[in-house]
């Protein structure tokens, strides 16, 4: 889709924005995560970016494809 920009591990160290708002530092795209907090049997390989607060902070994940650069 022409204009679309698409987050990748290319982008880890810029500031990007989340969905619902929140601004933070890309600090990593996994391809393949499976999230430790899902049950074993539920758990599907999903794409997840990693963001934290520029000046420190709980980290936290999200969708890369819902991610906009800064």
């Amino acid at each position: 889709m022409p204009g679309v920009v698409v987050i990748t591990a290319e982008d880890v160290g810029r500031l990007v924005q989340d969905a619902c708002g929140r601004v933070g530092v890309l600090r990593d795209v996994i391809r393949d995560y499976e999230d430790p907090a899902v049950m074993p049997s539920e758990r599907r390989p999903r794409r997840t970016a990693f963001l934290a607060p520029e000046n420190g902070g709980r980290e936290w994940t999200a969708p890369p494809d819902t991610l906009t650069r800064l």
